[in-house]
């Protein structure tokens, strides 16, 4: 029981106690690994073993460290090639922790970690990349130029000169083979600071931005030429149809005109024929019809003409005077 206020020896040694426990026990995941120090010092090795473990309470402390593969991943660095173009080269690498008690000795943590690749493989990226030309960054294979003719002229449609170039040079190495340069330089510096380097991949290619001002305005005025280039030869195959047309429709209309033309002789002729057996059946008659046109042509209603008894035109007047 309680004297005084104070706690019983008793349950300060079995708080004790529980505490010691407690910071003695650990547990280690399937994903993690560690190391122990003993103020400051490592003592044992790598603890990779999932389970519970134990230690030492308050002189030994645990170091925990991913046993998983890890993303590196940092900003994209100007990088000149050797055929003086500036790019912003992006990578990515995978990497993971081989040696915990080295990798604590050596970087410490994971943020220093980050920092030590940065500089390893930004460094190898420079120096890779920095001895070929663009083209080798950009290209894995010569796959365009081992296809036929025919196809490689449809293929490069469209390239500027400068582009072209670079397209149709033929490649010894290749992006593959520079991202492989890559990681083998930078894995022989990893190994002192208990990383193990798996994979380094260029994610991302691109011109600086100065120079890719430049390449948006080359792309767009050879895009501009091209269209320029489809529409001469549409407004070029629009003439040749609209003339074709025309002649066509010339045609057409010559014919129409023949036909027309030889239908109104035929008729006329016909007309004729059949004026001329009118003419032939009853002459008098005939020359009656026509005088009584002349009249109707010739006098309308506001009409005066004076003529002598004598003009033949009333004739048939005169006969019905007589009569």
């Amino acid at each position: 029981m309680r004297r005084g206020g104070k706690l019983p020896l008793s349950i300060i040694l079995i708080i004790f106690v529980l505490i010691c426990v407690l910071n003695s026990a650990y547990i280690i995941n399937e994903y993690e690994q560690a190391i122990i120090t003993q103020f400051g010092k490592p003592v044992g090795g790598r603890i990779d073993k999932a389970g519970l473990h134990f230690k030492i309470p308050f002189v030994h402390t645990l170091h925990r460290f991913e046993k998983r593969i890890l993303i590196w991943d940092a900003s994209p660095e100007e990088i000149p090639t050797s055929d003086k173009k500036y790019i912003l080269l992006d990578t990515t690498a995978r990497w993971k922790i081989v040696d915990p008690l080295l990798f604590y000795q050596s970087v410490g943590t994971f943020n220093g970690a980050q920092t030590r690749l940065d500089d390893v493989i930004d460094s190898a990226s420079r120096d890779v990349v920095s001895g070929h030309v663009l083209v080798e960054v950009v290209r894995n294979s010569n796959r365009i130029l081992d296809e036929s003719s025919e196809h490689l002229e449809e293929a490069v449609e469209g390239y500027s000169d400068e582009d072209l170039e670079i397209v149709l040079e033929r490649i010894e190495i290749g992006r593959k083979k520079i991202s492989e340069a890559i990681l083998s330089r930078a894995s022989e510096l990893m190994p002192q600071y208990g990383i193990e380097l798996l994979d380094v991949q260029v994610k991302r290619l691109n011109y600086v931005e100065d120079v890719k001002k430049k390449v948006y305005e080359r792309m767009i005025a050879e895009r501009q030429r091209i269209a320029s280039k489809y529409r001469s030869e549409g407004e070029g195959k629009s003439a040749e149809i609209l003339g074709r047309k025309e002649r066509e429709l010339n045609k057409i209309q010559s014919e129409a005109y023949k036909r027309a033309q030889e239908i109104r002789g035929e008729a006329d002729a016909r007309s004729t024929k059949i004026y001329a057996d009118a003419y032939r059946q009853d002459p008098e008659f005939y020359s009656f019809l026509k005088t009584l046109e002349v009249y109707g042509n010739s006098m309308g209603s506001n009409t005066r003409t004076i003529l002598t008894t004598d003009s033949d035109i009333y004739r048939y007047f005169k006969k019905i005077d007589s009569k």
